[in-house]
């Protein structure tokens, strides 16, 4: 059996010899057809030799000689293929084959203007249109009665009828493999400009929810944060105040929306309080009950609620009540009114023989030898009152400078207001 198939070998070789030569050959033969039909290829040849290819040659680069191996790789029944090929890296070469590709690119852009003009066309088309639906304000006030989410609605169809206009021009461009592309990378580049102008979005937003939920009217005298003012106005970008002492104030909406906001002006009725201190040998109640019967005749004190009075603290020399009043601030300034009263308070317990004490403090001396001497009491210089000749100047109207001063600066100014009197407070 074993000297059967060793005969059966030695009768295949041959055969199998004489059926690969002219494989080889076809491959040869078919490579070396290619080669010579092929411009820049034509300086190289083939040999084939039990599949193993074997080129050899010169060629211009090293481009064109990875091309040549490729080809002789794909043909059937290459076993290997050796690259002989001598890489001549003439610049004349490079640079007439640079001039080539830039000639065949100038004719197909030259070719494509007419379709490249009016994918253009269609562009500019869907932007002009946009413009024209986002300057519809008629419209858009009807849409959206907030002016803010107005303009926020129209500047978005605008930059959709733009989107849509680039995708219609990409697509007639046969680029529709770009379209992917560039809505995956504006995707990736919207993420980045998100973080890049948080600051900014987010003052944005701020801006859309002030004007939607209208936290304050335009003349309201509040406190943002620690900034106090008369609101003037409510804008895209910030909250405009006009401070107490005339200056015009931008806090950023943002700043704004997250702020603990007190409003004066929503509740009329407003709070006062002071404190006053008495001897401590004297009675505090009867002290509480001078100081609630003139603070009852004030007439710009309220009745209602009624003023009160209450110890607060014990000092080293005195007994400390604090007075509290209310006042319609629609006409009585608070500031004048708490002056008065505290100034109607203390001369009226003075009147009624309740001192006010100064500060007392003693001083033990430790380690003094010899006698001492108790210092003899201080006669104070008795000085005459005071008094405003004309009580009647004394008003405690409210001061309309400042608010003259916005209601002047609102009509003055042409800038957008997005404070709406005939929306309700949040």
């Amino acid at each position: 059996m074993r000297k059967f198939l060793i005969l059966l070998a030695l009768m295949w070789a041959p055969l199998a010899m004489a059926q690969t030569a002219p494989q080889d050959d076809e491959v040869q033969s078919r490579l070396n057809d290619i080669f010579d039909s092929t411009r820049d290829l034509s300086d190289v040849t083939a040999t084939v030799e039990n599949g193993v290819i074997t080129l050899s040659g010169e060629i211009a680069n090293s481009e064109l000689a990875k091309e040549a191996v490729s080809i002789a790789d794909a043909q059937a029944g290459a076993v290997y293929v050796q690259d002989q090929i001598d890489r001549v890296l003439v610049a004349s070469n490079d640079v007439n084959s640079a001039l080539e590709s830039l000639q065949k690119d100038a004719t197909d852009i030259f070719q494509a203007l007419p379709i490249i003009g009016l994918a253009l066309l269609i562009i500019l088309l869907f932007i002009w249109l946009g413009g024209i639906v986002a300057r519809r304000d008629k419209f858009w006030s009807r849409v959206a009665t907030n002016p803010f989410l107005g303009e926020l609605l129209a500047q978005t169809i605008r930059v959709v009828l733009g989107i849509v206009g680039l995708i219609i021009a990409l697509n007639l461009l046969g680029a529709q493999a770009m379209i992917a592309t560039i809505l995956g990378g504006a995707g990736v580049v919207g993420i980045a400009i998100g973080f890049a102008v948080r600051d900014t979005l987010e003052n944005y937003l701020a801006s859309i929810m002030l004007s939607l939920r209208q936290p304050f009217r335009a003349g309201d005298h509040v406190l943002i944060g620690d900034r106090e003012g008369k609101v003037m106005r409510l804008t895209s970008r910030a909250t405009i105040l006009m401070t107490l002492d005339g200056n015009h104030l931008r806090i950023p909406n943002s700043t704004v929306f997250k702020a603990i906001i007190l409003n004066y002006t929503t509740n009329p009725e407003r709070r006062f309080e002071y404190e006053l201190g008495i001897d401590a040998a004297d009675d505090p109640i009867a002290a509480i009950k001078v100081g609630l019967d003139v603070m009852a005749e004030n007439h710009f004190v309220l009745s209602e609620p009624a003023p009160s009075a209450m110890i607060c603290n014990v000092g080293d020399s005195n007994i400390v009540i604090k007075y509290l009043g209310w006042v319609d601030q629609k006409s009585t300034s608070f500031g004048k009114a708490r002056s008065l009263s505290i100034r109607a308070v203390k001369d009226a317990l003075e009147t009624q023989g309740f001192s006010l004490p100064e500060p007392i403090y003693r001083v033990k001396l430790d380690g003094v030898e010899g006698p001492t001497f108790e210092a003899k009491p201080v006669k104070k210089a008795s000085k005459p009152k005071v008094r405003a000749e004309n009580e009647h100047l004394i008003d405690v109207t409210p001061d309309d400078g400042i608010d003259e001063k916005v209601e002047q600066e609102l009509a003055d100014s042409g800038a957008d207001n997005f404070l709406d009197d005939s929306k309700p407070v949040e």
